[in-house]
């Protein structure tokens, strides 16, 4: 698989703790559907601290160990094929953050040129 030279990054910022509708873990249901979907590859990083909407700190700290810590999924691929991925995503969340940018693919997997 290649991918475009210019493609899109895709991030999805969210809570540790939630889940889609069926109790399975947020990040682990939007890795799946890109798997699905034969997205180029998906990422899950969790965060020691942060804030969303509701402002509510979330923290790793000793003092103040939070169960629900910063995740942020990101996906690069080809712009429509993160278009097609968007509305799968909306229907497993209800609060999130959902972002975009372009970007440019240097070297994905082990050749010096995407494409």
């Amino acid at each position: 698989m290649q991918l475009p030279k210019e493609s899109t990054l895709l991030r999805i910022f969210f809570g540790e703790s939630d889940e889609t509708s069926d109790g399975m873990a947020l990040y682990e249901a939007i890795v799946t559907k890109a798997r699905e979907m034969q997205m180029a590859g998906a990422t899950v990083l969790r965060g020691p601290m942060g804030f969303g909407h509701s402002s509510v700190l979330h923290t790793a700290k000793i003092l103040r160990l939070s169960q629900d810590l910063p995740i942020v999924v990101e996906i690069v691929d080809a712009p429509e094929k993160i278009e097609k991925l968007i509305p799968e995503i909306m229907k497993m969340t209800n609060s999130c953050l959902i972002t975009t940018e372009k970007v440019r693919v240097i070297r994905y997997g082990n050749g010096d040129d995407s494409g």
